[in-house]
């Protein structure tokens, strides 16, 4: 089979363009065509990966089936796309500086000098190569960063040396920038995108394909100027307006055939371009036939991109039933028993999402007490359910020390530990457990019920584990159900209170694998567990609201004369 074409994503002028979502939608397209894609993200900073990095600088960590800990950006190209990633689809100057040295130490250089050129270009080319098989017709490579930036030279030495090895037909290089308008002059200004191209052209790389950030699109004119100041074709100037939801950019993308462009640029024949279900998606997402309110508990709610999959597993929990989901976020720190109810009344359903460190763990037990108390469908995901256990633990079973290793390794009655404390539990060599782990379901649970098969896979992220030996007894024995389960090793993976109408928690990540069009089973039915709580509460009122009527009227009737 031949080798697949590349399409390689830069970015200029500031970050945070939405080069993600640039490479994921041109990648919808073209998967739309029926060419097989992938997408890998190389990013130029020096951690050997994000999962250090702290949410409030970063975002979240994306988590893959391997186990590998990712830039978000892996996000949105497993939500565009059927894409389905690995370690090898995210790399960093971090890790590739880690690998060269590695080599250095045990000779593999001959003794040679080790330098920049050509090694660690070599090193980002290998790169792309590991994520280039015969199965995959299109790949695109994203690089983080700003062109112009220190750090960033070296991957795009790497690029220019692929587009010489594979020809101007075996990859394209589309360049996104920004056409900011200056409300004081009234215009667009074009100039920041000439810079940009110009600093790209210093290191060799002439773009095929711009892609301008702008706030509502541009003139005949102002594409014309770009196209001519920057050497690109015209119809190869795409304006990137802003949108009401980031589903809609394939869309617009479309409409000025940027698929077209890279398809001739690439030499490639495909099909004719089959947008419909993506289309039918964006009608649900905005035309919905009611709403539904989720409070989210967590500890880096000031910066949402730390929770970017989990907010879009929520939107696509609602377009599963055409429901708008309003999310409000809750700093967990700011909750406490007094407080709580104001605070958490006017949601539907609370969920509490992962999480690292004990700030704010009492907000957050004080929130899964309300949902339980109150019959608010409920939804922990790995802290969450580690808070959802312990909550009960301390409130209904009587333990009132209940706690987790993690926050108090003095605690009397410790019911998270870490893998390697759990008595009767093999040491995994490691603190963490991380990636795709099976999980058997029970007959008759909400997960389950909401999987509808007995066997699933899903990712984690996480270090302590629930201490099944010594506190599932008792658990179980005051009502609560262990419901998921990772055959063989038997950690716990769900629990749930079938008591209530819906209160779940679970060890892994579910957000990682939701699609909009494929939306994962739990956020689904935990929405509409939700919204049927909102309908419930609304029947309620009007039944109040009528009796009230009822009670007022009939005094006034027995207050009238005869």
């Amino acid at each position: 089979m031949s080798r697949p074409k590349y399409v390689f994503v830069t970015g200029g002028v500031v970050s945070s363009l939405g080069k993600g979502i640039a490479s994921s939608s041109i990648a919808n397209l073209l998967e739309c065509r029926g060419l097989r894609v992938t997408l890998q993200k190389l990013d130029p900073y020096l951690n050997v990966d994000p999962g250090t990095m702290s949410p409030f600088q970063h975002g979240e960590v994306f988590v893959t089936d391997d186990g590998a800990e990712t830039d978000l950006d892996l996000g949105h190209y497993e939500r565009f796309t059927h894409a389905v990633l690995t370690r090898a689809h995210n790399a960093t100057s971090g890790s590739i500086y880690e690998r060269i040295l590695a080599r250095e130490r045990r000779g593999d250089y001959l003794g040679k000098t080790v330098q920049v050129i050509p090694h660690v270009t070599d090193a980002i080319r290998e790169q792309i190569a590991k994520v280039s098989t015969e199965d995959i017709d299109v790949v695109l490579t994203e690089i983080g960063g700003t062109v112009g930036d220190i750090e960033s030279l070296p991957f795009m030495e790497a690029l220019r040396q692929v587009r010489q090895q594979v020809g101007r037909d075996g990859c394209v290089f589309v360049h996104v920038t920004l056409v900011p308008y200056i409300a004081a002059a009234g215009e667009l200004k074009t100039k920041p995108t000439q810079h940009s191209v110009k600093e790209l052209r210093a290191l060799g790389i002439q773009p095929d394909i711009l892609v301008c950030r702008t706030e509502t699109g541009f003139s005949r004119e102002i594409r014309e100027k770009i196209a001519s100041f920057c050497d690109v074709d015209r119809e190869a100037v795409i304006a990137a307006r802003d949108v009401d939801t980031v589903y809609q950019v394939p869309v617009e993308f479309a409409e000025q055939g940027v698929d077209d462009i890279v398809l001739d640029r690439l030499r490639l024949t495909a099909g004719p371009r089959s947008l419909g279900p993506w289309q039918d998606m964006l009608d649900r997402l905005r035309n919905p036939r009611d709403k539904v309110r989720i409070g989210v508990v967590g500890k880096y709610v000031d910066y949402e991109d730390s929770y970017k999959s989990l907010k879009e597993a929520l939107l696509h929990g609602g377009l599963a039933q055409s429901l708008d989901v309003e999310i409000g976020w809750q700093e967990a720190e700011s909750i406490t028993r007094e407080t709580c109810a104001g605070q958490l009344e006017r949601y539907d359903g609370i969920l509490v999402p992962g999480g690292f460190g004990i700030r704010g763990i009492d907000g957050m037990i004080e929130a899964v007490r309300y949902a339980r108390v109150n019959d608010v469908p409920y939804f922990g995901i790995c802290l969450g359910m580690q808070m959802m256990v312990i909550e009960f633990l301390r409130n209904v079973c009587g333990i009132r020390e209940a706690h987790s290793a993690e926050f108090d390794p003095k605690s009397p009655h410790r019911a998270f530990l870490k893998l390697r404390e759990l008595k009767g539990v093999e040491d995994l060599g490691g603190t963490m457990r991380v990636g795709a782990w099976p999980c058997r379901l029970t007959p008759g649970s909400f997960a389950r019920s909401a999987y509808g098969r007995e066997e699933i896979s899903e990712r984690h992220r996480h270090r302590y584990e629930f201490n099944r030996p010594e506190y599932e007894q008792v658990l179980t024995g005051h009502g609560m159900r262990i419901t998921g389960e990772t055959p063989e090793v038997d950690y716990v993976e769900i629990c749930e209170l079938p008591s209530h109408p819906w209160f779940l928690g679970c060890q892994f990540h579910p957000e990682f694998k939701s699609k909009p069009l494929d939306p994962q089973p739990l956020f689904r039915e935990f929405v509409r567990a939700s919204h049927q709580r909102r309908l419930r509460q609304g029947k309620a009122l009007a039944d109040i609201e009528a009796d009230q009527f009822l009670r007022l009227f009939g005094a006034r009737l027995q207050g009238a004369p005869g």
